[in-house]
């Protein structure tokens, strides 16, 4: 009887003891409690305004029109920019930190609409999605042409992680399609319900003689989320390894080579199109981690104005 009653307290304890195995990361700044408040003072001739920008890293305020370089060892980037086009000093600030009901804060990542317009000079709208990733963004902005050449898009990461987790809530606009608006073209339809976007790859990359960017795929895992939630903490997704293509659930256009167009710098400072080029095997170790939180789906100036996405506590699950 005793022995029985060993066995079933052995037994009953399996489950937590497999669940301390369990190793949770927090990714730096990832639990979005400290901000950089950048204070940019845009042209006269679009109004003087002071407008805020906001980024993750240790909580200072920035005051003068300087481009922002990531601080105190923050692996994080941001959509929030200063643009200066044609002369003139322009904003967009589409990542907030926002306080929680239960404490703290966490990071609002929106959809809208951004213009400038000064009569016989300039005339730009532009729609701005809300991005935040791991990497760096250059400034300056100085047009909307090729804007993902100013990201560099994943850090150095040699591990292997099982899995992403964090807290999120998801407000959606409502609207069917999404629209494409540039700034230089008319604004169009994109035919497609917007989501917001979850995007983790591992990649193993190298450089040829050329300064080309080549990676193989590693580790995959994306998520989109197309109805509004309230929050969910602790929000776990697998990353998987290997080649995924004929894996259930698999997204050719989220989750397939070369998705998200993700640009890097390479050895010389040049921005270059990260080349995936294939699949690695399952076993293989990274170089370089990317992940992305958006608001909206279809690449720059593509959305539905109108949509959030909430974040906070980002970590890696080994």
């Amino acid at each position: 009887m005793r022995l029985n009653k060993i066995l079933f307290l052995a037994l009953a304890a399996f489950p937590l003891l497999a669940q301390g195995q369990e190793k949770v990361v927090p990714i730096k700044y990832g639990d979005m409690e400290q901000w950089v408040t950048r204070r940019i003072h845009e042209s006269g001739i679009i109004g003087g305004e002071t407008k805020l920008l906001y980024e993750l890293g240790p909580t200072q305020e920035i005051d003068g029109n300087v481009a922002y370089v990531n601080q105190g060892g923050s692996p994080w980037g941001n959509s929030n920019v200063m643009a200066k086009v044609m002369g003139i000093v322009k904003t967009n600030t589409s990542v907030y930190p926002e306080r929680r009901e239960t404490g703290g804060y966490c990071a609002r990542l929106e959809t809208h609409i951004e213009s400038v317009k000064v009569l016989g000079l300039v005339n730009i709208t532009v729609l701005a999605s809300g991005s935040m990733f791991l990497g760096d963004m250059k400034e300056p902005i100085t047009g909307t042409k090729d804007g993902e050449k100013a990201l560099n898009s994943g850090v150095p990461f040699t591990k292997r992680p099982k899995a992403v987790r964090y807290d999120y809530k998801v407000q959606m606009s409502g609207q069917p399609d999404r629209i494409r608006q540039t700034g230089f073209s008319r604004k169009s339809v994109v035919p497609g319900q917007d989501c917001a976007i979850m995007t983790c790859f591992l990649q193993k990359r190298s450089e040829d003689r050329d300064g080309n960017i080549i990676a193989k795929r590693v580790g995959t895992v994306v998520v989109r989320y197309s109805k509004s939630e309230g929050w969910h903490n602790g929000a776990t997704y697998e990353i998987r390894y290997g080649d995924i293509s004929h894996d259930e659930g698999y997204d050719a256009e989220l989750m397939g080579l070369g998705a998200g167009n993700y640009h890097a710098r390479n050895s010389k400072g040049e921005s270059k199109l990260i080349q995936e080029n294939g699949w690695a095997s399952a076993d293989e170790t990274p170089t370089h981690l990317i992940l992305q939180f958006t608001s909206s789906l279809g690449g720059a100036f593509v959305g539905s104005p109108g949509n959030k996405f909430w974040v906070d506590n980002v970590n890696l699950i080994y």
